[in-house]
């Protein structure tokens, strides 16, 4: 069962159930200002079902564009509950950020930019649980191979959860070690999740792996979903290691440099001989360097990372909306 106010936003900030390609959810921007008028006028999402449209309209000061298109979305109770049924026979549900167990780091470190709807499969029990994030291209070199191989063996090990964005490469390499070390991982997904669970059964069931995303569960794949997601990955860890970056390019490289910018967790970067170029402007720009080979045994990594951490700047204060 749905909680009111969580009905409320998949009615209005998702797509699912949306039959018409030309109604379209609410976006980010365009929820969180009706967010403010709502937390002003001592309202919750709920409300919207219940206050009759012309109420809404005259408290909420809406458009009669704005209002008829709310009306409308709220309309399609019977077709989101149809879908939302379809999605759990699949083993896959919802959180949105009006749920007391929306992850509290997208919350306390994204504030209102965080996603207004996540899909998920899994134990979501590991959604902000102490853990490292693992990061880079999907070409790597052997110095690449084996550190993404040993930080996720490392957070196996030692109980830290492995995040990473499911992906080929460092995140396949990584996640596949923590799992083989009976760790656990996180997998924050740009696109389709509906078929990445079927290869992922096994540690679904388990509770070992959670997969999340904040984009429709067959969505396709999209440079800027990509792109949009790497700084979930950041935000949920409490360390994150770049193995491989390209130069001043690509989304490694704009999820390491925005998390640089908003101290969301310190960064460090795979430093060797043959290291990418990016990994060199990275440590330029204030990362940290994380040697290879890593000279202390894989139950020392968390510990290692921490002692080798500069205290992080505060987020400033900010009222936290639905």
């Amino acid at each position: 069962m749905l909680a009111p106010d969580s009905l409320v936003m998949l009615l209005l900030c998702s797509q699912l159930g949306l039959e018409d390609p030309s109604d379209k959810a609410l976006t980010l921007r365009e929820w969180n200002p009706l967010a403010r008028k709502l937390q002003a006028t001592s309202f919750h999402p709920a409300d919207l079902l219940t206050v009759p449209m012309a109420d809404l309209q005259v408290r909420l000061t809406l458009s009669g564009d704005e209002i008829t298109r709310l009306d409308k979305l709220l309309s399609r109770r019977r077709e989101l509950s149809r879908e939302l049924e379809r999605y759990h026979h699949l083993g896959i549900f919802t959180l949105t950020r009006a749920d007391s167990d929306y992850p509290l780091l997208y919350r306390k470190r994204l504030k209102d930019s965080a996603p207004l709807v996540l899909f998920y499969a899994g134990e979501k029990a590991l959604l902000g649980q102490p853990g490292i994030a693992v990061v880079g291209s999907r070409h790597l070199d052997q110095a690449g191979q084996e550190c993404a191989q040993f930080v996720g063996n490392a957070c196996g090990l030692s109980g830290q959860v492995l995040y990473s964005g499911g992906a080929k490469g460092v995140d396949t390499l990584s996640m596949d070690s923590a799992l083989e070390a009976r760790g656990t991982a996180v997998g924050v997904l740009a696109d389709d999740l509906e078929k990445t669970i079927r290869s992922h059964q096994v540690a679904l069931q388990r509770g070992d792996l959670c997969l999340v995303t904040p984009y429709s569960p067959n969505a396709g794949f999209s440079v800027g979903a990509a792109m949009g997601r790497n700084r979930l990955i950041y935000c949920l860890s409490d360390y994150a290691i770049v193995v491989a970056s390209d130069a001043e390019t690509g989304g490694t490289w704009a999820g390491a440099t925005e998390t640089l910018k908003n101290g969301w967790v310190p960064v460090f970067v795979l430093e060797h001989a043959k290291m990418p170029d990016g990994n060199k402007l990275l440590l330029q720009k204030g990362a940290l360097p994380f040697p290879h080979p890593f000279s202390e045994p894989p139950l020392k990594l968390a510990e290692w990372l921490s002692e080798k951490s500069s205290r992080q700047p505060k987020a400033p204060s900010q009222i936290e909306l639905f």
